[in-house]
């Protein structure tokens, strides 16, 4: 590459790293005053950028916020692949448990993602947003579940309710571990919870597959 190539990227690299310090200081800073308290200036100077810096990268707090979810969903995202894609066909507990320590419960992340969804709540526009994104995690997560299944002889005859009652077991379980910090029986019983769902919303390979829920009509 010709040398005037170079200083542009330097410059890129540098913007990079830049948008790195300003996302980890954020958790930070949003995780220990809330959402609805925190301001730019606390990011920048957790940062030790100025306020420049921030405003040549993002435009707002909600924007930086949301910034900050995407990098964190791509990481989970490939920890779940990872974990996931590399299981023999006959192991599903252990899938299941390979799954779950790839998406841990983090108490910060919950308090910040908590308080912002309150916040979306009030803006329909970013409340669009965020249920977008949330549809794009899920349309990511599932083939890498139902793949998983499938190497253990289940297929999913609907996949939108499995991710729905997926994403309401992660959601509701976090509360009660993060509530109860160190209790074995939550954890226990979050993994089972995953698992009910997971045998619920599959059926063997070959079976019937109704619907979850579904109640069989008694023979005539």
């Amino acid at each position: 590459m010709p040398p005037d190539h170079a200083p542009a990227r330097r410059v890129t690299t540098r913007r990079v790293r830049t948008r790195q310090r300003l996302l980890d200081a954020a958790l930070e800073v949003f995780a220990e005053e809330g959402f609805g308290r925190s301001t730019v200036e606390q990011v920048c100077e957790r940062a030790g950028f100025t306020r420049g810096a921030f405003y040549s990268n993002f435009t707002s707090l909600d924007e930086l916020f949301l910034a900050m979810w995407e990098r964190r969903s791509a990481r989970m995202l490939d920890d779940l692949r990872a974990a996931l894609d590399g299981m023999p066909e006959a192991a599903p507990e252990e899938a299941l448990r390979a799954a779950l320590t790839a998406i841990p419960v983090d108490e910060a992340w919950y308090r910040v993602t908590a308080e912002f969804t309150a916040h979306a709540l009030r803006n329909p526009s970013l409340r669009r947003v965020m249920v977008a994104r949330e549809q794009a995690i899920q349309d990511t997560v599932l083939p890498i579940v139902i793949r998983a299944l499938g190497r253990a002889g289940r297929r999913v005859p609907d996949e939108a309710a499995l991710g729905q009652a997926l994403v309401a077991v992660h959601d509701g379980t976090s509360t009660q571990v993060l509530m109860e910090p160190g209790n074995a029986t939550a954890l226990h019983r979050r993994e089972a919870l995953f698992r009910h769902v997971l045998d619920s919303y599959s059926a063997p390979v070959g079976g019937t597959g109704d619907e979850p829920g579904e109640v069989e009509e008694e023979a005539r």
